[in-house]
């Protein structure tokens, strides 16, 4: 038996209300809030931190990768690749992108499911749309991941009891490469070819599963057109008591990592033996027909997506725009960083990528790792005590003030290390820190990634 091993989902700290676009933009805006990614995240460092929620206590380690995105931070260079060096999986386990379409993430885990062994399969995506348009408002970011393989690697929390897939070609949303924003058909066309896919594909995944629809625990019905999601799951037959809530209120939709995030939310308010049904709408439909088994009444997921979405802070729209390159604004009056030796990178992948340290004779922690000690430390998972900060206005930063923090780690080892999702007035010494995958700047189309250590908040011990 195959199946789902374990889960995790990651949504950014950040939230933009909505009510704030139309007084800028003229247009646009609505109720709500929607997820907004850091200016030091992208799709890859919110993939490698789901992966490490999904990964964090699993009782197997992935043989393969598979990372889906619309929005990759290279092209002709693999992004699974980072990911992979970031979570300090083993060089046999292969790395491998799907990326384009929203559809790619169905076909990440319908391969990570139809391979051998455990394989970790994982979506991210930054959803963007031009100011005051539908797609901005829309738009959430996020990422989620899930571990999947058999009940020999580990417990099987929910098995797959049928997969039917339809493929058809229309054009409904399309982007052409280094478009800023996504274009649309008109609605009701859209609406009207999903709507019958949406439906057809679950009547057959529902029949080859023997499962009728009033059987169904719940119902996720993810894509990015809004109302060929809401009509299919209004005439699937399952009742709307049953139908699992899209998150758009408080998130919005996030693209690539809409249906596995969804799906991560509803196995953690699931029950062993019920039936959870997923339908995606991209290029055709997708629906997958899981049933959870009696080892879910015993696990004990991270920090959850319930969690996270109560944990959000504001954004300001005008911070927002800034992020995403729409606002222009006057640079930081130093000199910009030079790009990254691709060489220094590669001979320190290890504490680069991963945040491994090394430990002497002594039992010293040393960061970065001394030559002269044989042990490794990994520090990826280590939670650390800020003893002193500044707050520096003169660094190069696309966000300025830079907050820099002296951080000891419970268990050894003392770092300088910037601090991200934080408001200055909010660092105090004394305060708890863990560490998260980060973006530390872009030059000449090189990314430089690293470590930056974020604020432990009450609500996500508890998630």
């Amino acid at each position: 038996m195959r199946g789902i091993l374990g889960w995790g989902g990651y949504l950014p700290h950040r939230r933009l209300d909505r009510s704030a676009i139309r007084p800028v933009a003229g247009t646009g805006g609505g109720a709500g809030t929607r997820t907004v990614a850091s200016y030091d995240e992208d799709t890859t460092t919110m993939a490698v931190a789901a992966a490490r929620h999904a990964l964090r206590g699993a009782p197997a380690r992935p043989r393969a990768l598979w990372f889906a995105t619309t929005e990759p931070a290279y092209l002709d260079k693999s992004n699974a690749t980072a990911v992979h060096a970031a979570l300090r999986l083993d060089r046999t386990v292969a790395a491998y992108d799907a990326s384009g379409s929203v559809h790619s993430a169905m076909g990440a885990l319908r391969a990570g499911l139809d391979g051998a062994g455990p394989a970790l399969v994982v979506a991210s995506d930054l959803r963007t749309g031009l100011p005051g348009g539908p797609d901005e408002a829309a738009g959430g970011d996020g990422a989620a991941a899930l571990l999947v393989g058999s009940d020999h690697d580990a417990p099987v929390l929910a098995e797959p009891l049928a997969w039917t897939s339809l493929t058809e070609e229309f054009l409904d949303r399309w982007r052409t490469p280094g478009a800023p924003a996504s274009r649309l058909w008109e609605e009701r066309f859209g609406e009207t070819r999903y709507t019958g896919l949406g439906l057809e594909t679950l009547k057959l995944a529902l029949d080859e599963a023997g499962t009728a629809p009033s059987d169904v625990s719940t119902l996720i019905v993810a894509g990015l057109h809004e109302r060929a999601a809401k009509a299919v799951a209004a005439r699937s037959g399952v009742p709307a008591d049953r139908v699992a809530d899209r998150l758009g209120a408080q998130a919005g939709n996030v693209g690539a990592a809409q249906p596995a995030l969804l799906l991560a939310d509803a196995l953690e308010r699931a029950r062993p033996g019920q039936t959870v049904v997923l339908v995606t709408l991209s290029d055709g439909a997708d629906a997958v027909v899981f049933r959870t088994t009696g080892a879910l009444a015993a696990h004990r997921p991270g920090r959850t997506v319930a969690a996270q979405l109560a944990s959000g802070v504001p954004v300001s729209y005008g911070t927002y725009l800034a992020w995403r390159g729409l606002l222009p604004v006057e640079p930081p009056r130093r000199p910009e960083p030079a790009r990254p030796s691709a060489p220094a990178a590669g001979r320190n992948r290890e504490w680069k990528f991963g945040f491994v340290g090394s430990r002497g004779d002594d039992g010293t922690v040393r960061l970065p790792p001394s030559p002269l000690d044989d042990a490794r430390h990994p520090m990826a998972d280590a939670t650390g005590t800020i003893v002193t900060f500044t707050v520096d206005r003169l660094a190069y930063s696309p966000s300025p003030p830079v907050v820099f923090a002296v951080v000891d780690f419970d268990g050894g080892g003392r770092l300088p290390v910037e601090l991200t999702d934080v408001d200055e007035g909010e660092v105090r010494i004394g305060g708890r820190v863990e560490m998260t995958f980060r973006r530390l700047f872009t030059a000449e189309g090189v990314h430089n990634y690293f470590w930056k250590a974020r604020p432990v908040r009450d609500a996500e011990e508890s998630g």
